[in-house]
């Protein structure tokens, strides 16, 4: 049985690093994923670094209204 497995991916100003860490979700063998990526409120490129991955229908990208930590 391939069950969903949820990744959920703090993020705030990750811009330089975002990307090769998406990529190691991306190179894993298991593929019944999603991944949940919960922006804190960057200021800095993070959107415009995970834009091209939305065409993929596993990602989400969620920003927050205003920073509130990584456990919110």
């Amino acid at each position: 049985m391939n069950e969903l497995v949820s990744i959920i991916m703090p993020s705030y100003n990750t811009s330089r690093f975002i990307e090769e860490t998406i990529n190691s979700v991306l190179s894993q063998t298991y593929s019944n994923w999603e991944l949940l990526i919960v922006d804190d409120c960057s200021s800095d490129d993070t959107d415009n670094v995970v834009q091209p991955f939305f065409s993929d229908e596993r990602f989400r990208y969620l920003k927050n209204e205003k920073n509130s930590g990584a456990a919110v």
